[in-house]
């Protein structure tokens, strides 16, 4: 089997749109130098012949990659990589609490929405520990770096928690550090979760990337000493813009 024909038949068993596939299998020949920095790339049909695909496929995928600054169009000259995709990754997600609560990003929190609401539904169907406060405030945030958002994260927090926060809490602070100082309220149990997902529409828009873009949703829950789930975070990040770390030993 030929690498076209590997390439083409690898596209065709994955749901994701084949232009998404393409921006992702092209951007990682820039990223590990198979199309070096001033490299010219093979002609739209050409890569359209390699990879078994239509050439306004090509042509799509490779919009993506101009847009991200990856590569150059020069009329009659042809298309030429400009550089390659950042290495220093935006969020590190740590993996305890105290690593967490210590952790200190540059980044800039935008309240979408603040309002009262029940308890996340997905909590209902899934072996979390705890019990639901009875009123939440569900806070709506988008985090940005460097002009780009790279997180939608959706914060409910036991509304007589939320009551006794400081004054513009819900626009500096982590979700953890909003309940990690509450007042005769210590937290007995946290946990977090690692999902893998793509992006769809509304997360496409929010966070500006394609859809079927890949995704990191995590999800975390602190209980406090009386089995009451004060805080739940469900965050997604930009796959582009995370990476997970373990310490194993």
């Amino acid at each position: 089997m030929t690498a076209e024909t590997s390439t083409a038949t690898a596209l065709r068993k994955s749901a994701v749109s084949r232009y998404l596939q393409l921006a992702g299998h092209f951007r990682r020949r820039i990223e590990t130098g198979e199309w070096p920095v001033g490299h010219r790339i093979s002609t739209v049909m050409e890569l359209a012949e390699e990879c078994g695909v239509a050439g306004m496929t090509v042509r799509r995928a490779l919009d993506i990659l101009e847009k991200e600054g990856l590569i150059e169009r020069f009329r009659a000259k042809g298309t030429f990589v400009r550089e390659t995709p950042k290495k220093d990754l935006w969020c590190d997600i740590r993996t305890d609490w105290s690593a967490l609560l210590n952790a200190r990003y540059s980044s800039h929190i935008e309240v979408l929405s603040n309002d009262l609401g029940p308890a996340p539904h997905f909590l209902a169907s899934e072996d979390w520990p705890g019990r639901p406060a009875r009123e939440y405030r569900r806070l709506r945030r988008r985090y940005w770096r460097e002009g780009a958002p790279f997180m939608l994260a959706d914060v409910y927090i036991d509304e007589t928690a939320y009551k006794v926060l400081p004054e513009g809490s819900a626009e500096r602070l982590t979700a953890l550090r909003l309940v990690s100082d509450l007042p005769g309220r210590p937290i007995a149990n946290a946990q977090q979760e690692l999902t893998i997902l793509s992006a769809d529409l509304t997360l496409a828009s929010e966070l500006s990337v394609p859809q079927g873009a890949p995704m990191a949703r995590m999800v975390r829950l602190a209980v406090d000493h009386d089995d009451i789930r004060v805080l739940v975070a469900d965050g997604i990040y930009r796959g582009d813009s995370t990476k997970l770390r373990l310490k194993l030993k």
